[in-house]
């Protein structure tokens, strides 16, 4: 008996797909399906099925059918896809850098109205000018997190923090995140700035109204090269090849965000301000860094509209953490370190500043990840990297708020 051919058996796999998905539309428009919304993001793993797990309720209650694309080149999908007039319903982007523009431009619809403001502090839903000037609401956060940490096996007291921070090879570093490398390293220029010059000259370098080349700057980035021990070859190597997401041994410490508390958790981990191992940081040091997955609507659809009211209300489950003031409280969590980090986040008190290079251009964020690769190989060489992304700076668009509370 001759068995089927390669191409036969892929045209029958085909075909069985193409039947099982006309069968599943089928059912849905017999059960009243009334519509469907796409959603592009960049989430993966645990943080997608959590997701996948919310809109299920939203969709059998509302009979809108959640399309979702995942993707980790988000930045350029949607901007192919903006070119070719194939845009998403909704596209939820890390930071309010490129959404800035695209309202800009007239890109975004308007969110006003679609959620009560008032359960977010005004960091996390800022209005911003839009293509006519008029300053509107145009992102929703849907999950946030907390930077300026620094993580270490739980028990250690702080003069051990501050000794173990003392020399290079304390430091978990990995610079490798694929088309994002450098990230990790921007985190580190950024937050020693916050700590060492204060929210204000944060905030005007963030917005592009002060220089690179600004002493406070540069005193940042060298800091940073003498706690990581940069110009040392093969550290540097090593680091450059490493994975942002590798494994840390105890004995060290790492500078990463509130998405690795599940890592830390496996040996009782726990965190302390970054200002109490930065060199220099001022005596009122203690403002957070901060991220967002900030959802925005692309196409005003009604379905793509009720999604929004969903993402909005305080009960819904999304990934971690969330900054409604009206969801869960934090205390709630079993866990103590993340019931910590949902304080802050949510905290009135604190003063959360949006992480610099996410407010940034794309064009100059990408110059910022490859500035910080080349710094740890060549230190010397900083001054003209510092000149490069100057150059950059020109012709920067809306800018918000980059700091708020406290």
């Amino acid at each position: 008996m001759r068995r089927p051919r390669a191409r036969t058996l892929g045209i029958v796999c085909v075909c069985l797909v193409l039947l099982v998905a006309g069968v599943a539309a089928g059912v849905r428009w017999a059960r009243g399906w009334t519509g469907s919304v796409t959603v592009l993001a960049n989430w993966s793993g645990g943080e997608k099925e959590q997701f996948e797990r919310a809109v299920h309720a939203f969709e059998q209650e509302h009979r809108i059918d959640v399309v979702y694309q995942g993707s980790s080149a988000l930045s350029q999908v949607l901007a192919a896809d903006l070119a070719a007039g194939t845009q998403p319903d909704v596209a939820v982007l890390p930071g309010p850098g490129e959404l800035m523009a695209y309202a800009a431009e007239g890109r975004l619809e308007p969110l006003d109205g679609l959620f009560d403001a008032g359960d977010y502090d005004g960091v996390w839903r800022p209005k911003v000018a839009g293509e006519d000037g008029r300053a509107r609401t145009y992102w929703l956060p849907v999950k946030t997190g907390l930077k300026s940490m620094v993580w270490h096996a739980g028990g250690l007291s702080d003069a051990e923090t501050a000794k173990v921070a003392g020399e290079p090879d304390g430091w978990c570093l990995g610079m490798e995140s694929g088309a994002t490398s450098g990230w990790p390293g921007t985190d580190w220029v950024e937050d020693i700035l916050l700590q060492q010059a204060g929210p204000g000259v944060y905030a005007q370098w963030a917005t592009g109204d002060l220089a690179w080349t600004d002493a406070r700057v540069r005193r940042a980035w060298e800091t940073w090269g003498d706690l990581v021990g940069a110009g040392d070859r093969k550290r540097a190597e090593r680091v450059l090849k490493d994975d942002f997401g590798q494994d840390c041994p105890r004995e060290r410490l790492e500078h990463q965000g509130s998405f690795r508390a599940a890592d830390w958790k496996r040996v009782d981990g726990d965190f302390v301000h970054s200002a109490q191992v930065i060199p220099g940081a001022r005596p009122d040091a203690g403002h957070w860094e901060v991220s967002g997955d900030l959802a925005a609507l692309l196409n005003a659809t009604d379905e793509a509209k009720e999604l929004i009211r969903f993402l909005a209300d305080p009960g819904t489950g999304l990934p971690d953490f969330t900054a409604n003031k009206r969801a869960a409280a934090p205390d709630r969590h079993d866990d103590p370190v993340r019931r910590k980090i949902g304080s802050i986040l949510r905290g009135s008190r604190q003063t959360l500043c949006w992480d610099a290079s996410d407010t940034m251009p794309p064009v100059l964020r990408d110059a910022f990840h490859q500035a910080v690769l080349h710094f740890l190989v060549s230190p010397d060489a900083l001054e003209d990297q510092l000149r490069r992304l100057d150059a950059l700076r020109d012709g920067r668009g809306p800018t918000l708020p980059v700091c708020g509370g406290g």
